[in-house]
């Protein structure tokens, strides 16, 4: 199955008194990296969880389609890898046994769970950390097994919620480096920060504040329309107005 395209059309989603999200109107290409960016507060993980099936819209509606094709809200969520900002994982379970974990989860075949997380290990660089509990992790090895984690059923579409969140640069930069390895015409990914250096870093970026999409498109072509020379001028010159 090829990488999956995601539609949001005129999505509102209220959560408590708060309107999370107000007529979100958003294309994700397939086979792209894609950046949801916007300060604290933004709706950046509530859009995060509606994609990933967890959450269902007040109002409009997400998609799925694979080469043109519309696919079933059940069958993307089969092929989707979620990993949340929040800490999800054991901390008193090794690297290795959150990996079988998962290969369970995902109902497995003991020899392709085998070469699929050995290829995580080594493109990781945590094959010598297996044996480590995850409680025992640094906050960018902890990232790292979180992403072998969701990337070991080769998902179609691939969500992470502010995976930089809390890590170092070193540890920011291979997180990318993996992110962009792993992406391609086999899985799209979206991605959500509030660091606003990471923007450029993606194909496309989705500028949302306050539950408002400002905008969306290429990172130059986005600046350029608001004539920024940075991310973080759009939402100092939006809280202005």
């Amino acid at each position: 199955m090829p990488a999956l395209g995601v539609g949001v059309s005129q999505v509102s989603k209220q959560m408590g008194r708060t309107q999370a999200l107000k007529r979100v109107d958003a294309a994700f290409a397939a086979g792209h990296v894609h950046g949801i960016i916007g300060p604290n507060g933004a709706g950046k993980t509530t859009l995060m969880r509606l994609l990933a099936g967890l959450l269902h819209p007040d109002k409009g509606a997400v998609s799925y389609s694979e080469q043109g094709e519309v696919v079933s809200s059940s069958q993307a969520k089969r092929v989707t890898g979620y990993f949340p900002q929040e800490p999800s994982l054991y901390p008193d379970l090794t690297c290795w046994e959150h990996l079988e974990f998962f290969r369970d989860l995902y109902g497995l075949p003991r020899e392709a769970f085998a070469a699929r997380a050995e290829e995580l290990l080594q493109a990781t660089d945590m094959a010598p950390f297996r044996d480590r509990p995850a409680g025992k992790l640094s906050g960018g090895m902890y990232k790292k097994l979180g992403l072998m984690c969701v990337l070991l059923n080769r998902p179609k579409l691939l969500l992470l919620d502010e995976p930089t969140v809390g890590v170092d640069p070193v540890s920011r930069q291979e997180l990318w480096n993996l992110v962009y390895g792993f992406a391609g015409a086999d899985m799209t990914v979206i991605l959500s920060t509030s660091y606003m250096d990471e923007a450029a870093r993606c194909a496309y970026v989705y500028v949302l504040d306050e539950g408002s999409l400002l905008a969306s498109g290429a990172p130059r072509d986005v600046m350029q329309r608001f004539g920024v020379r940075d991310f973080a001028e759009i939402f100092l010159n939006h809280e202005r107005k």
